[in-house]
């Protein structure tokens, strides 16, 4: 969505060039239909039999005849609530503008007043349909307008021979329909485009609140959880501790025990850190080089199996970052689930340059299924076997995602040509450079 909205935002001209597909539906265009053919079917009766004008019934109603023709079969050939193409709108709003064209023509031509009907499909192809579409039915109904100064039966009226009007106010009428056409497919146009923006700008800032709403609420799970953890795992910690003193120093089971107690007091770091809402104050603004945060972020993993590789291909000394919370959490997640799936390595891959910092994270495990891969960063979404009670609620990735879009970055997932999961952190460099921080606090 996001994507969208920028297109609109960045360039206000851009949905008249590339509106998308499908913005009136077949049902629409066929009850306009079905309501000018009643119309003009009135009009011409209370013309002919109310006011005695002498209308040429049968070539007027085959004009008629035609559009209900239409209407008819479109309503037995397809289903009317599906999205009409471009192709389909535009050539049925044709249609309907030589159909007008062709009764007006029969019944005085532009000496009618109902001449200026012939805005209204253009108008409506204005607000739906794409900009070559709408310029080429302005064109066609200009066209039409033209033709009837040279081609129309006289205007019906009651006296012998009507009233003859000159060619130059049926010039002034063709410029005057001309521009009442531009206008209006103009006017039509440019409020669709405002239409269409202000519903991606609404749509972009819904998005927006809804996971700044569903992290907040995560704030106040992380602070509950914090907790009621803290007890469990103090006993898990002393009872490791005691298994460790009653093991043989030497013994195979020794390791497994410190492992243990170096991952309870982990957990009770992490918890620490989230019942006081993140790092302290004077450590978020601390600097660390991009190795150096890679490296902090990578040490807790370290041991649990796959090996963890730190590879720099920027040129030149790492750029010194503001050690933040959200960008050490960012890396933190996207290691552990690499290190989650990993069968033997996780490469950890730096570059950088003067506008932004990049680190992908890849592992040589089974990748992400082709149903999973769309939805990462979605809400209790885990990729884990068993879901939710093989220990990961599906929080992380969106956490990171929406922590990392707050500094304007954004991770990207992709599978690996030969095999593996990649994992793409980018963040501008304005906005995570710790010197820029000195910039601003000066």
């Amino acid at each position: 969505m996001a994507e969208h909205a920028d297109l609109y935002f960045s360039d206000p001209d851009a949905p008249l060039r590339a509106r998308p597909l499908g913005m009136v539906r077949m049902r629409t265009l066929v009850v306009l239909r079905w309501t000018a053919v009643v119309g003009q079917l009135i009009t011409v009766l209370v013309v002919h039999y109310g006011f005695g004008f002498a209308v040429p019934l049968v070539p007027v109603a085959f004009a008629i005849g035609a559009s209900a023709g239409l209407n008819v079969a479109l309503s037995a050939l397809a289903p009317l609530d599906r999205l009409a193409r471009p192709n389909e709108a535009a050539a049925q709003l044709g249609f309907d503008i030589v159909q007008l064209a062709v009764l007006t023509g029969l019944t005085g031509g532009l000496e009618n007043p109902f001449i200026m009907l012939l805005v209204a499909p253009v108008a409506i192809a204005a607000s739906v349909l794409p900009r070559d579409h709408a310029l080429a039915l302005g064109a066609l109904a200009a066209g039409c307008a033209a033709v009837l100064m040279a081609f129309a039966l006289p205007l019906p009226w009651t006296e012998a021979g009507g009233l003859g009007l000159p060619a130059l106010y049926h010039a002034g009428v063709v410029i005057a329909l001309i521009i009442a056409i531009a206008f209006a497919g103009l006017s039509a146009s440019r409020g669709a485009v405002e239409a269409e923006r202000m519903s991606a700008a609404l749509a972009a800032t819904q998005a927006v609140l809804a996971r700044e709403e569903r992290l907040a609420a995560l704030g106040g799970l992380a602070a509950a959880a914090a907790h009621e953890l803290g007890t469990p795992l103090a006993t898990i910690q002393l009872t490791a501790k005691e298994m460790a003193r009653a093991l043989p120093a030497e013994g195979p089971l020794a390791e497994d025990a410190q492992l243990l107690i170096d991952q309870a007091e982990r957990c009770r770091d992490i918890l620490a850190r989230l019942s006081r809402g993140g790092l302290d104050d004077d450590q978020a603004t601390l600097r660390a080089e991009l190795p150096a945060l890679l490296e902090e972020a990578a040490a807790p993993l370290r041991g649990l199996g796959p090996e963890i590789a730190v590879v720099l291909e920027g040129g030149g000394r790492p750029p010194e970052l503001r050690r933040g919370p959200e960008t050490l959490f960012v890396l933190e997640t996207l290691l552990e689930n690499a290190v989650d799936f990993a069968r033997n390595q996780v490469t950890a891959t730096a570059s950088w340059d003067e506008t932004s910092v990049t680190v992908a994270i890849e592992d040589d495990g089974p990748g992400f299924t082709a149903d999973i891969l769309p939805a990462l960063g979605e809400p209790y979404l885990t990729t884990r076997k068993g879901g939710e009670g093989a220990g990961g609620l599906g929080l992380g990735v969106f956490i990171a995602k929406t922590l990392i879009a707050r500094a304007g970055g954004e991770i990207r997932f992709a599978n690996r040509p030969g095999g593996g999961a990649r994992a793409v952190a980018v963040w501008p460099m304005a906005r995570v450079s710790a010197r820029n921080q000195d910039i601003r606090e000066n």
